[in-house]
């Protein structure tokens, strides 16, 4: 009984009333910043700015300058849907029109409101506006923009991830894209099939680069992820190359590779669409080959066939696949870019190449304005 009334204290209820409101707040701020709620809240704090700032501005019209107005302007335009946006603006008008009353006209003293000040805020007002119309004729919620970008983002790196191998495996990806930017024509899907003896990896570089080509890598990284694994090694490119031609892209070629490695054996095959050859380190020889196979571009025309090059991996012997942004730059053909690679890859042979795609891209493109990407397969000695 006495622990009955100590959870129904005056204290005890307050405490739960208070983390109550705690969960409501941060579920209404998660759902607020996901698009998810009404925009009304927003609308009444950036009315309730309006009359604050025509207040300072009445006041001390020298530090609160009348074009202060902007401010709930572009906070509006970035939160508002239009039609919110539209009695934002309504009520900045109605504030510069009781400064202007206020304050006397502008030819009296500094810190009026000037016909520059209307113009500033008017033209904020307009850019505010074009941009909310531009996100509800898109559909993507006020708020939600940014987020989507990151979720798409996030989710074209967990299915660029590669499968854990068995012991006596290594496997590495880097990917920069062109100008520092977060999205890339370059992009990795892999899976283990099989039961798991397999290993398929489809190495992809979309016509274009950045931003220009990452819509199209990311419909692309979807569609041949679901083609993995689904079809025999020797249909999934055929399958891919249908899939390009269906879309009727303007620019809508792509080169691929598909390896087929058996992780009991070391047996591989690689499946080339345009793609740069392969390079195979031979532990035996310490000798760079190049494996090429033979195939057309993905997305160029219909009924393309793709023939295999096979080869073995042997204890102490590399795998590397990396597409053109690599090995290719205005200043110097294909060929030097390949004996550079492998020039900076024979550095690492003593120290093994766990932890060393990345360092291969900063080495030997790091200034370069293209999408890279490096995949690495080694199986230690």
């Amino acid at each position: 009984m006495g622990d009955r009334t100590g959870v129904n204290t005056y204290g005890a209820r307050l405490r739960r009333r208070v983390r109550r409101a705690r969960v409501a707040l941060r579920r209404t701020g998660v759902d607020y910043f996901r698009g998810g709620t009404s925009d009304r809240l927003a609308l009444a704090g950036l009315l309730l700015t309006v009359p604050a700032i025509v207040c300072g501005t009445v006041l001390d019209p020298v530090w609160c300058s009348p074009v202060a107005l902007v401010l709930p302007i572009v906070a509006g335009g970035l939160l508002l849907r239009p039609a919110s946006l539209l009695a934002l603006y309504a009520a900045a008008a109605g504030g510069l029109i009781v400064e202007s009353a206020i304050l006397g006209p502008y030819g009296e003293g500094p810190a009026r409101v000037t016909p520059g000040t209307v113009l500033v805020v008017a033209a904020c007002g307009l850019f505010g506006l074009l941009i909310a119309q531009f996100r509800a004729r898109v559909g993507v919620p006020w708020r939600r923009g940014g987020t989507m970008l990151f979720d798409l983002r996030e989710r074209l790196r967990v299915q660029s991830a590669l499968p854990r191998l068995p012991r006596g495996w290594h496997r590495e990806m880097a990917l920069r894209p062109a100008g520092g930017q977060s999205f890339s024509g370059d992009f990795v899907v892999a899976a283990r099939t099989h039961g798991g003896r397999t290993l398929e990896v489809v190495l992809t570089d979309v016509s274009g680069k950045g931003m220009d080509a990452a819509s199209r890598s990311l419909l692309l990284s979807g569609a041949f992820g679901g083609l993995l694994g689904s079809l025999p090694p020797h249909g999934f490119l055929p399958a891919a190359n249908g899939y390009l031609l269906r879309q009727n892209w303007d620019e809508g070629f792509a080169t691929s590779v598909h390896l087929v490695l058996d992780l009991e054996s070391g047996d591989y095959e690689l499946f080339s669409a345009g793609h740069l050859p392969a390079l195979q380190l031979h532990s035996g020889t310490g000798r760079w080959e190049e494996k090429d196979g033979d195939g057309p571009l993905l997305g160029v025309y219909d009924g393309a066939e793709f023939h295999p090059v096979k080869g073995t991996l042997h204890p102490g012997d590399v795998l590397m696949l990396f597409t053109d942004g690599l090995v290719e730059a205005a200043d110097r053909d294909l060929a030097e870019g390949i004996d550079r690679l492998t020039g900076e890859a024979d550095r690492c042979v003593p120290g093994g190449f766990e932890g060393v795609a990345w360092h291969l891209i900063e080495a030997v493109a790091k200034d370069v304005n293209d999408d890279r990407a490096l995949l690495i397969i080694s199986r230690p000695a």
